[in-house]
């Protein structure tokens, strides 16, 4: 299916909620997630996308651990998208990133959180 790009500039907020953990392929071995062009560990990510009055939760993928990213951090977020997937009878949205990174303060001063 389709990967649907997200403009993470029109969120007022994007907060970790949610602190990085790698990806688990295999729960019987153990064996953690690599993303295919890079060789890197999967990393997922709990945000919370913040727009007006509301906001909601998301898990978000992410090649290579996300570095300086702590619970309750505000962050950027480098091309969001959300991918539709479906399997044996389950659905869902799966999002994915391209790079999490802390919004330092000086860099959130005229800035949408998501830039």
């Amino acid at each position: 299916m389709a990967s649907l790009p997200i403009d993470t500039a029109k969120f007022t907020g994007i907060i970790c909620a949610v602190p990085p953990a790698p990806r688990v392929a295999n729960r019987e071995t153990g064996q953690l997630r690599v993303d295919r062009e890079t060789g890197k560990t999967v990393f997922q990510v709990g945000l919370c996308l913040m727009a007006g009055a509301s906001a909601d939760v998301v898990n978000v993928s992410v090649a290579g651990e996300p570095a300086g990213v702590q619970l309750g951090m505000p962050v950027a977020v480098r091309d969001l998208v959300a991918t539709p997937w479906e399997n044996d009878g389950r659905h869902g949205i799966a999002f994915r990133a391209a790079e999490i990174r802390p919004l330092s303060a000086s860099a959130s001063a005229g800035k949408g959180a998501g830039q």
